[in-house]
């Protein structure tokens, strides 16, 4: 990192005015990520990425709104806000490129767990993410990512794509088109639920690597990535946890007759959910949770579908038939959700009735 931000950013933050040491760190694709070490302080650098958050005014303004509403004695965990700057701003513009501080939080961080009882605690962790938001108003959050997880739009790119496909689909392709064009039932049931469904606050983007955990994993520290909050429904935070956690293979496995739901990490996802949420939400809430996972896998297929028919122009691919392969991914994925929809049922009525809901 150039000696003059780092210079820029003392000043800026009120950072020791000794020599301190910058070092890359995790794992993030999105925003260039630092570890600042200041003297005996210890914090997180962002070099902030606004060709994919084209709105870092309506994420400030979001987590204002989060900052002004809470007490951060709510929540079991840290929420690691950006530190304000000398002006009281969260960004600092250095050379026309963005920048944030935050506290640094020690723990660990995981791309995947391997036990029940960690999925459990993921779960219980987003879960009061929502808990102490539950009374505030979604509606003044603005959307950072415009349609993120709109069903609707997800499907009108798709419909677009096929009309005027920049590739020849060839016999795998209109196999996938066929399969994901036959999943519109799911569309209506996301418009059904929106008319019925209350906005909440939500993460929107709850990866098992969102969470630091402690040293032992047997609590979680800090829930990060805070630039995906917006208004949204329960069953988005619940679907991309069991999407990214209850799977038996990543989104990048070729083996997909191997893609199973491992209903051990389901449970402990609905338990985290249910013990914590259980009695706060709408019933219907809770209900839609495994709607969730079905929803948010399709999602995630029909974009890595549209953006192979659109000649790979958004995810990043090592070669040409990458995104039709993580849809293959997803859609055997999206199968085995709705072939074990009895037994999540099943797991849904023993939770209700351990915990009198």
């Amino acid at each position: 990192m150039k000696e003059g931000i780092l210079n820029a950013l003392k000043g800026t933050y009120g950072l020791p005015s000794q020599t301190i040491d910058v070092k890359r760190f995790g794992s993030g694709h999105i925003h260039k990520t630092y570890r600042v070490f200041a003297g005996s302080e210890s914090y997180i650098l962002q070099a902030f990425n606004d060709l994919v958050f084209k709105y870092p005014e309506r994420i400030s303004g979001n987590q204002q709104y989060l900052m002004d509403y809470f007490d951060p004695k709510d929540l079991p965990f840290s929420l690691p806000l950006p530190i304000v700057n000398d002006k009281g701003h969260f960004f600092t513009d250095l050379g026309g490129e963005l920048y944030r501080l935050f506290p640094f939080v020690n723990g660990i961080t995981k791309d995947a767990i391997e036990q029940a009882d960690q999925a459990e605690r993921a779960a219980e962790a987003f879960a009061y993410f929502i808990l102490v938001f539950l009374q505030a108003d979604a509606k003044k959050l603005e959307d950072t990512i415009v349609h993120f997880h709109d069903l609707n739009k997800r499907f009108e790119q798709f419909d677009a794509a096929l009309k005027s496909p920049k590739i020849q689909p060839d016999g795998i392709t209109r196999k996938m088109i066929a399969f994901y064009d036959g999943m519109r039932e799911l569309q209506e049931k996301y418009q059904a639920y929106r008319l019925e469904l209350p906005l909440r606050v939500t993460h929107n983007d709850t990866k098992i690597n969102n969470l630091i955990f402690g040293e032992d994993m047997e609590k979680v520290n800090a829930l990060i990535d805070l630039d995906t909050i917006m208004a949204g429904y329960v069953f988005y935070d619940f679907g991309d946890l069991v999407r990214t956690v209850a799977c038996t293979q990543d989104e990048s496995s070729l083996e997909w007759d191997s893609i199973q739901v491992d209903m051990d990490k389901y449970e402990g996802l609905l338990k985290g959910f249910y013990g914590v949420l259980g009695g706060k939400l709408l019933p219907q809430e809770l209900e839609s949770l495994p709607y969730g996972g079905e929803m948010m896998t399709l999602i995630m297929g029909l974009r890595f579908l549209t953006d192979h028919l659109n000649g790979n122009v958004y995810y990043q691919v090592d070669y040409p038939e990458q995104n039709l392969h993580r849809a293959q991914n997803q859609a055997a994925l999206l199968r085995a959700l709705i072939g074990k929809r009895g037994e999540i049922e099943a797991l849904e009525d023993k939770l209700k009735h351990t915990l009198s809901l």
